[in-house]
């Protein structure tokens, strides 16, 4: 039996000479990194306007700081063993403020929505940076991160399950269609090996694929998975499951995974959420490309911190101001950046697409298998 608690967050793999196993062996690059960037950039071009024309989203601007007291924050998991970059900001001040780098900027969002005047159905995207400096380093995490984080205000009659997967499907055509003209720019990516990118996701809640193999682990269920459907969006991540585990640790104050949404053989499963997996087949493993949902309402919001023990979250503005109605109701997530031109340009390790710092021993893992990160 694997330990299914060890599973919930993370990467999953947590030594070097794990990741020795998991990158490929005679690798070599499609492209070569000046090239690489070129595609890299068209690709991040098409992306954005693609998602811009799908969703309604308008580029903004967005912080690379935040207040601590604001409650802004993302803290990646429920148990906060994520913690930002905390320093003092404001030389002279009788009391410096207290900034954090950011992790993402999923709740700054929501709160954007407001102050850009945003109407339902109309939304923002970002060219968001983050330090997220408690990950393991290893070929598809770095302490650096983008990501397109992007949100949308909706209504009440919006928060369903069929709104959610609408919105799912969008997104991964835009990625598939990136996907197909980066190949088309350049024939060096269609190499015979690796298959097109499929051309629909499938959709399974986290209770049918634990109903699917029940006695493993979620990245290992995963990965089973993927081996069989190679693009898929997995729904209601955060909620406790029938084996007492959720799928995975995820925050209690943005996406709603408490709703109920599908009944099924008289059993009722929860969530608003979910992420968009992919096989890779460089790597040969589980890829995650986006985590998204509907945002909370101020009474899930209630529920959920109720259930994860962390209350006294409702004292910060962020959390108040949902609780007042003071921003509005929304749908929103993040798009990994590095990962998704990962996925495109066939690349084994993230570094080949981000400058980032690595280990000496990562590095060294990866130059014996013919893998040459970015620094």
């Amino acid at each position: 039996m694997y330990d299914k608690k060890s599973d919930l967050a993370g990467p999953g793999i947590s030594t070097y000479k794990e990741v020795s196993k998991v990158l490929p062996n005679n690798y070599h690059a499609l492209l070569p990194p000046l090239k690489r960037m070129e595609a890299l950039y068209m690709v991040k071009e098409y992306i954005e306007k693609g998602l811009a024309k799908a969703l309604n989203l308008q580029m903004v601007q967005v912080p690379l700081i935040v207040s601590k007291n604001s409650g802004v924050n993302d803290y990646l998991d429920r148990d906060g063993s994520r913690t930002p970059v905390d320093f003092p900001a404001g030389l002279g001040l009788p009391r410096r403020i207290e900034a954090q780098v950011v992790q993402a900027a999923t709740k700054w969002k929501r709160m954007a929505l407001a102050q850009f005047d945003c109407e339902v159905g109309q939304g923002i995207n970002t060219d968001m940076r983050a330090v997220r400096k408690d990950y393991f380093l290893d070929h598809d995490h770095s302490s650096y991160v983008d990501q397109w984080d992007w949100e949308k205000r909706i209504t009440e009659k919006d928060r369903n399950l069929n709104y959610l997967k609408d919105t799912v499907k969008k997104i991964w055509s835009v990625i598939r269609e990136a996907g197909m003209m980066v190949k088309e720019k350049f024939p060096e990516l269609n190499d015979p090996g690796y298959p097109d990118f499929p051309k629909e996701l499938e959709f399974f809640h986290a209770e049918e694929i634990l109903d699917m193999y029940p006695n493993l682990p979620r990245k290992e269920r995963e990965t089973r998975l993927l081996q069989e459907h190679p693009a898929v969006f997995i729904i209601g991540i955060g909620w406790v499951l029938k084996d007492g585990f959720p799928h995975e640790m995820r925050a209690a104050d943005y996406d709603d995974w408490v709703t109920p949404t599908i009944q099924k053989n008289g059993e009722m499963m929860h969530g608003l959420n979910g992420d968009i997996l992919v096989w890779n087949p460089v790597t040969k493993r589980r890829h995650e490309l986006t985590s998204m949902g509907i945002r909370v309402t101020k009474e899930s919001l209630q529920t959920q911190l109720e259930m994860t023990g962390q209350m006294d979250f409702l004292d910060m503005p962020y959390h108040q101001a949902i609780m007042n109605d003071e921003i509005p109701l929304s749908i929103g997530g993040g798009i990994g950046q590095a990962r998704t031109y990962m996925y495109l340009l066939r690349t084994a390790h993230l570094g080949e697409v981000t400058v980032s710092v690595w280990p000496d021993e990562l590095k060294k893992i990866c130059a014996e298998k013919n893998i040459y990160v970015l620094e």
